[in-house]
């Protein structure tokens, strides 16, 4: 049992130690020229504290009683790496399958930062007290808050570009090939954080389907309904035999479509675009903020499609003929950048750069322009 007593006093040297015993070993030694200025620390620590609870009708003496018996936070406790541990549960015997459900889920929980920075942006930013009181929402959106949120969510998806070597060459393809089939029909394609960000990110009809949009172009406002209809990702989710929607589009629409068109209609007005344009006109023409959003533009629809693009050659692309997907995704047309010409942000491009949307070039051009 831990004791306190007192070893030493001496009013000549001002020194009034004090020490943790275990086992008479001597813990450590507190000195009285810092215990007054602690116990001032204390009872001022205490009195914001009693502010705190009195401002939301609560009783400081019941929380500190709580907290006496309280453990201490671990760091196992505090990421629940136990229960984290627990959540791959692999279809089959194959070794490399484990790599194949990690890597996955490490993807969608990037995808929730993101999505946590995203919606940030499109409020404008948390008010946060100095005590950790949650005030809300500003009411315009900051400059720099808008460059530092989305580089950010850019340093997300370049740490996924960058690590997807692990997808496509850790792990043995004659095993992927095998136990790939113990996974249908699920598919990453069904992913709903990724639409979820393609939503944040732009105005809704820059995601309809390339052969679509001249449905939309008029000056009439479309409903969300309809150019969801139409959106690009159900292209990539029809069977290569006969065109009709897989079984994986179809589950995906049943679970997901309502929540994405809800999001949709929330982020209409607050969407990154949107966002952009709600900064003052310097802003808008400032070179970090543009940098920012060209390199989210490349960084969504061309680097990671093409990671992805990548991998599917070398598991997928057979010396006579092409193998589906899981779920049967047309992964053919659904992934390359330049077929698809899905682009966030057409206004911050060149003509030029519009029409080599997908190839290497636009990449250099990115990295040389704007410095």
């Amino acid at each position: 049992m831990l004791k306190w007593i007192k070893i030493e006093f001496s009013r000549t040297k001002a020194v009034n130690k004090l020490t943790k015993v275990k086992n008479s070993q001597p813990f450590f030694y507190l000195s009285c020229d810092n215990t007054s200025q602690m116990q001032e620390e204390i009872k001022n620590r205490i009195q914001e504290l009693e502010e705190k609870y009195e401002a939301i009708g609560q009783d400081l003496k019941s929380y500190l009683d709580g907290l006496l018996i309280s453990n201490v936070t671990t760091y196992w406790d505090y990421i629940a790496l136990d229960t984290l541990k627990t959540l791959q549960r692999p279809k089959t015997d194959f070794p490399d399958e484990l790599i194949f459900i990690v890597y996955h889920q490490i993807t969608e929980l990037y995808f929730k930062l993101v999505l946590h920075e995203l919606e940030q942006v499109g409020n404008n930013g948390k008010i946060i007290k100095a005590n950790g009181e949650d005030h809300g929402w500003k009411k315009s959106l900051d400059k720099d808050f808008f460059i530092a949120r989305l580089k950010r969510v850019n340093q997300y998806f370049e740490a996924l570009t960058k690590s997807f070597d692990i997808m496509v060459h850790g792990m043995e393809k004659e095993q992927f090939l095998r136990y790939r089939m113990a996974l249908l029909p699920a598919s990453g394609f069904q992913s709903a954080q990724y639409r979820s960000i393609e939503i944040c990110c732009t105005d809704f009809k820059n995601l309809v389907a390339r052969d679509s949009r001249h449905l939309f172009n008029s000056d009439k406002e479309s409903s969300l309904a309809d150019m969801f209809e139409h959106i690009y990702w159900k292209q990539g989710a029809t069977e290569l035999a006969s065109g009709k929607k897989t079984l994986t589009l179809k589950q995906f629409e049943v679970k997901y479509t309502e929540e994405l068109l809800d999001l949709a209609d929330d982020f209409k007005d607050k969407n990154m675009w949107a966002k952009f344009k709600s900064l003052s006109t310097s802003d808008q023409k400032d070179p970090a903020v543009i940098k920012e959003l060209r390199q989210l533009d490349i960084n969504v629809n061309v680097n990671w499609p093409l990671v992805h693009y990548k991998s599917a050659v070398r598991y997928l692309q057979a010396d006579v003929k092409e193998i589906a997907a899981t779920g049967g995704t047309n992964w053919q047309k659904y992934l390359p950048p330049r077929f698809q010409k899905r682009i966030f942000y057409p206004e911050l491009w060149s003509e030029t750069e519009l029409e080599e949307w997908g190839k290497k070039w636009v990449e250099e051009v990115l990295a040389d322009s704007l410095k």
